[in-house]
């Protein structure tokens, strides 16, 4: 799909920042943007700031973790629209840096809620309905290098998550190709740097029913943490520009990748070297993926 003009568009977690600039890039495509994210206040925020700008764009409050409320997101995109050409999953959480075993069964219920069962409840929905239209159409999942390339051994509950996604959309692929050519599914792995976004503080979404059985230890700014952390040490941090990323995200897809990344090279050396070790009979890890 070359062209976006007049496309209908939908980016879940929009109320976030990566989720933001899609829906920025995709209305300077010409695409009509529904954004949906859990959280009303940051959505409302997104498609005030957004509509400035011009173009078409709306917001719908969605829990992906919930399907009954992904299938209203979607009987209200078909309802209003009459169809959805690209699919963004793109909300996802996070969970504290900890062991596996002081990990809690709350942060794999919530953690894989979103980040997996989110993704499947948006691709149930909305995929038969984008096969019964017959039209070009496009579904693209944001996973992580952390997981989809190499864990951190800190992150396994979010790692975990994410190597799901990205076997998810493999899957989903492979059986577009041989089912529904006029179909595409692409993995997205943001990149490029750190990345200044929601998911350093995503507790402050995270619900009653799945609150951490103990304290982590963390402290609830993640962000303001690291800063300080760096500042202290010296370390000189890239930051990745959203708006640059959220471009190259759309290059990638107009150029019918199925991996959508920067520095896509450095990732197929780093699995390379995972694979050879993993050949020989090896743990694929090294230090880098023992920072948390």
């Amino acid at each position: 799909m070359q062209n976006y003009s007049g496309k209908v568009a939908v980016v879940t977690g929009g109320g976030g920042d990566i989720g933001k600039a899609i829906a920025k890039r995709l209305l300077a495509e010409g695409a009509k943007v529904v954004v949906s994210d859990v959280e009303k206040g940051a959505l409302d925020a997104v498609v005030t700031e957004l509509s400035q700008g011009g173009g078409e764009v709306t917001g719908i409050v969605t829990d992906v973790s919930d399907p009954e409320s992904v299938e209203a997101l979607a009987e209200q995109v078909y309802g209003e629209h009459g169809a959805c050409h690209l699919l963004f999953n793109n909300a996802g959480v996070g969970a504290p840096s900890v062991n596996v075993w002081e990990t809690t069964i709350n942060d794999w219920k919530w953690v894989l809620g979103v980040n997996v069962m989110g993704v499947i409840h948006c691709i149930q929905s909305f995929v038969p309905r984008m096969i019964a239209g017959g039209e070009e159409g496009h579904v693209i999942n944001t996973s992580s290098g952390d997981g989809g390339i190499a864990p951190m051994a800190g992150q396994s509950v979010y790692a975990s998550s994410k190597a799901s996604v990205s076997i998810i959309t493999e899957c989903l692929a492979a059986q577009f190709s041989q089912q529904h050519p006029n179909l595409k599914a692409t993995i997205f792995y943001p990149s490029g740097g750190l990345l200044k976004t929601g998911i350093w503080s995503c507790a402050r979404n995270r619900p009653e029913e799945f609150a951490r059985e103990k304290p982590s230890g963390q402290p609830e700014d993640l962000m303001g943490a690291f800063m300080k952390h760096a500042e202290e040490t010296g370390m000189d941090l890239q930051f990745q520009d959203l708006d640059d990323l959220a471009t190259a995200l759309i290059a990638d897809l107009k150029a019918d990748k199925f991996v959508a990344m920067l520095g896509i090279e450095g990732a197929g050396q780093t699995l390379r070297t995972r694979a050879e070790k993993i050949g020989r009979g090896e743990a694929p890890f090294d230090e880098h993926s023992m920072i948390a």
